[in-house]
């Protein structure tokens, strides 16, 4: 499928919402509970070192998105960190990574050393499986790390890579 990578703007606001807030609701992947509405995914968005929109070049429809920001502060401002979201109906076509890509570029170029990812669920292959291919180094395995929503916790194994 053919996308194109884009910086977000607040004319987005809605449809970058819409396809957070679907991660958000299948609570197997991002840490957050509150879903976020036009206003707060604005600012939310924006806060952002950089917030990125895969869209369907033939009709400007939104497919999927990444944040990506410093993962601490100071002496390991450094080190980046992102998030990836792809519209429910939009997944398996390989978005996902093309997101991935962008972010690693974009975070070498904003002046960052390192992408770490904290918190991948262990039961989340296909992220797994990807980041290994793309030269991600996991780095163990933290047990009952994520909150499930059926109350049950299960391992999250954090990955870093140099950029």
């Amino acid at each position: 499928m053919e996308v194109i990578i884009r910086q977000y703007t607040s004319d987005d606001a809605p449809a970058a919402a819409e396809i957070w807030n679907q991660v958000v609701e299948d609570g197997v992947a991002f840490p957050q509970l509150e879903l976020l509405d036009a206003v707060s995914g604005d600012a939310f968005f924006r806060e952002q070192s950089f917030t990125g929109l895969a869209v369907d070049p033939e009709n400007g429809e939104v497919l999927g998105l990444y944040i990506l920001h410093p993962n601490n502060i100071g002496r390991c401002g450094h080190i980046a960190n992102a998030s990836y979201a792809v519209r429910r109906d939009r997944r398996g076509l390989h978005i996902g990574e093309k997101l991935v890509l962008h972010s690693l570029a974009k975070g070498k170029e904003l002046g960052f050393r390192i992408m770490q990812f904290n918190a991948v669920v262990a039961s989340n292959t296909h992220a797994r499986n990807l980041y290994t291919r793309l030269g991600f180094v996991p780095l163990g395995i933290i047990p009952g790390g994520f909150l499930l929503p059926d109350g049950t916790y299960e391992d999250i194994c954090p990955y870093y890579r140099e950029l």
